[in-house]
């Protein structure tokens, strides 16, 4: 069977009304409940992209850079609720992979679940990579190499992830609710000593430390637009609680609701925090080795302080590095499910969890542990760029399925949910032309950035070889859905 066949088949199935499926949401339990979709948008949208990535960035751009958060975090928005449109239309574990193969094709599922993978398998890097930053903080693991740290970080997490569904939505309700509680702390504390002037290591906060230090744009606004790809990193969680969806009850009661949230979060705790951080301290006193929070409570110098935040941003890396497990492992099943990823990622064990995709990403954050040994200074800012490449390739194939469903919906083939992506098509092509800028922006940053632009024909003919390997297979597996 062709692809054009296949692709014809999902379109007959639309015209007829008879709704698609996706064999890869058999097995998997219900037990996600409201409380675990609204951490886990929470948590998706507050991650090591914030926690540790802006304090370099900040170093580099200054203050402008709560612009930088406030411009992705649109258009993050924007994805997440193009995405929630989709979920509300048909909910799947295999998320926007299920998508692409009902308004694309088998191609386009392929295409969509391993750009995915690019972005979590190099995220799992950059997670574990943080995660021993992080603990080198505290004396007692000064001397431990970077690598055994990060080993032991990808071990925890991933017996954690192993258990079920149940105990992963425990556990991310838990680790988002030490996020949200940390910057909401710090926010507090934050505002209390500017308002009162209070003393930060001899420095005294307010508006005079953005003012006497540069302005707004201290080296200008081509900085700023250049950190751009990494702050797209930082939202890089957020279409977590689009695959959730498959394993909870009521996903049209509880994803609205959660999704909606993810825009005044955005704007509360990334833009409110970076305000904050360059208003407490000039930008030249973060730096890309510590994180931003950190580095302001060590200033203030209250015992204990700098390490209680330390912590939290541990917490925040583990919980990033279990989100990208727990996804990846759903999409490579529903990938394999349907022929374009190896069998045994389809394999599931007692309690529902799709182990075999789960192991394959830890495989990878195993390279990051060797990464971490060669090249320990510069693992993070590596992975960091390529996992931006990945991302911006799923929100670009979501917003594709979006812009393919509306236009669907105009000749009555599928019916649009009464919760819909505003102002489409129009938002579906802004987003993409913007996701088309990032690449440019990251190829005029020169060095590592341009290198992983440099890359992108090679991911391409990956991509391309990898299809003419599963093709087979995958038609064998259309074959055997449509014969009778």
């Amino acid at each position: 069977m062709s692809d054009r066949t296949m692709a014809a088949a999902g379109t007959s199935a639309a015209t007829t009304g008879t709704p698609h499926t996706d064999a890869g949401d058999a097995g998997y339990r219900k037990d996600l409940k409201s409380r675990h979709i609204n951490m886990i948008a929470i948590g998706g949208a507050i991650g090591t992209g914030l926690f540790l990535g802006a304090g370099g960035r900040m170093a580099e751009a200054g203050p402008s850079l709560f612009i930088a958060y406030a411009v992705c975090g649109v258009f993050a928005f924007f994805v997440v609720r193009a995405l929630g449109e989709l979920v509300l239309y048909r909910p799947s574990s295999g998320a926007f992979v299920s998508y692409a193969r009902e308004f694309m094709g088998e191609k386009g599922a392929y295409t969509a679940g391993w750009l995915y993978f690019l972005n979590w398998s190099t995220t799992a890097i950059a997670d574990i990579t943080a995660a021993a930053t992080y603990a080198h903080f505290w004396a007692m693991f000064s001397d431990v190499p970077q690598w055994v740290l990060a080993m032991i970080a990808l071990a925890v997490v991933l017996a954690a992830n192993l258990i079920s569904v149940k105990y992963f939505g425990e556990m991310e309700f838990w680790f988002a609710i030490v996020k949200v509680a940390a910057l909401v702390v710090f926010m507090l504390i934050g505002i209390f000593l500017i308002v009162t002037s209070h003393d930060i290591g001899g420095h005294t906060p307010g508006l005079a430390t953005i003012g006497d230090n540069g302005g707004v744009f201290p080296s200008g606004v081509m900085p700023m637009l250049l950190l751009i790809q990494g702050v797209v990193f930082a939202y890089a969680s957020v279409e977590l609680c689009g695959v959730a969806a498959g394993e909870t009850e009521n996903p049209g009661k509880i994803m609205p609701k959660a999704i909606n949230s993810i825009m005044w979060r955005v704007g509360l705790f990334y833009v409110g925090s970076v305000v904050l951080l360059a208003l407490l301290l000039p930008y030249t006193a973060y730096t890309g080795d510590e994180s931003p929070f950190v580095t302001v409570f060590d200033r203030l110098g209250v015992p204990g302080a700098a390490g209680v935040m330390n912590l939290v941003v541990l917490t925040a890396a583990l919980s990033s590095l279990n989100s990208g497990l727990y996804s990846t492992g759903r999409i490579l099943r529903s990938m394999s499910v349907a022929g374009s990823a190896p069998r045994f990622t389809g394999v599931m064990n007692r309690g529902g969890v799709p182990y075999g995709g789960i192991l394959l990403t830890a495989g990878f954050g195993v390279l990051g542990v060797v990464l971490n040994y060669v090249m320990p200074g510069e693992a993070f800012e590596l992975v960091l760029n390529f996992a931006s490449v990945g991302i911006i390739g799923t929100w670009a194939m979501i917003m594709v399925c979006s812009l393919l469903f509306w236009n669907r919906s105009q000749d009555g083939r599928v019916t649009r949910p009464g919760y819909r992506l505003p102002w489409a098509p129009y938002t579906q092509i802004v987003t993409l032309f913007f996701l088309g800028s990032v690449l440019v922006l990251m190829w005029m940053d020169g060095g590592i950035s341009r290198t992983t632009v440099n890359c992108l024909p090679l991911i391409a003919a990956a991509l391309v070889g990898g299809w003419f390997l599963v093709r087979g297979r995958v038609r064998a597996v259309a074959a055997g859905r449509t014969s009778p």
